[in-house]
């Protein structure tokens, strides 16, 4: 597929279809999320793939809220998701990467005391092969859509599936084959998208 194709027709699938996904696809798209870039090359992420119901199951259940069941149509449809893949940054990797020789005298990595960091680029790097691993969906024609833990839930998730403390789940991504029926309208159909002139700006402000 094209690259543009890629872009224009990348979106949010929230429903799927009752097909398994081929696991040589599930590797691409971790082949290709770890082919972002990352500041100083920390490459501080890491992958929770779940591709058994059982595991995709517990996914479910760990990060719902106590006495929750599944309603509406978008977590109904979210759940038919035969892969779940969750991202996870990992801090510790940056502060290790910029202590070393030839990164340590990196202003961007030694700020004031409390701002080390003017970003927290372990969380865009780890989200930049969030999004590669989007379009790696689009291209292989399947659905995919990212979504957040809840707050709350995280420790829960943590628990049941062994995740150090140092890593931190970004969101979690759902990737299946669409259905013919692509499931409720997300808000791309209620809100216009921003004109480039009124997002972009030359020169200056």
């Amino acid at each position: 597929m094209e690259f543009q194709d890629v872009v224009r027709r990348r979106r949010m699938i929230r429903s799927y279809a009752d097909q398994p996904v081929d696991p040589a696809v599930v590797r691409r798209l971790l082949a290709n999320a770890v082919r972002a870039p990352s500041a100083g090359f920390s490459q501080g992420w890491a992958f929770l793939v779940l591709d058994e119901p059982a595991d995709v199951a517990r996914f479910w259940a760990s990060t719902s809220p106590p006495g929750s069941a599944p309603s509406g149509r978008w977590l109904c449809g979210m759940r038919t998701a035969p892969v779940v893949i969750v991202p996870m940054s990992d801090r510790a990797a940056y502060d290790d990467r910029y202590a070393e020789p030839d990164k340590a005298h990196s202003t961007s990595a030694h700020g004031p005391e409390g701002n080390r960091w003017p970003v927290p680029y372990w969380y865009i790097d780890t989200g930049m092969a969030t999004l590669l691993i989007l379009q790696t969906a689009v291209d292989e024609g399947l659905g995919a859509c990212f979504f957040g833990i809840p707050g709350a839930q995280v420790q829960t998730f943590r628990t049941e599936f062994g995740v150090p403390e140092g890593f931190t789940p970004i969101g979690a991504v759902t990737i299946g084959h669409r259905t013919a029926d692509a499931g409720a309208p997300g808000s791309p159909t209620r809100r216009p998208r921003r004109p480039l002139d009124e997002v972009v700006h030359s020169g200056r402000w």
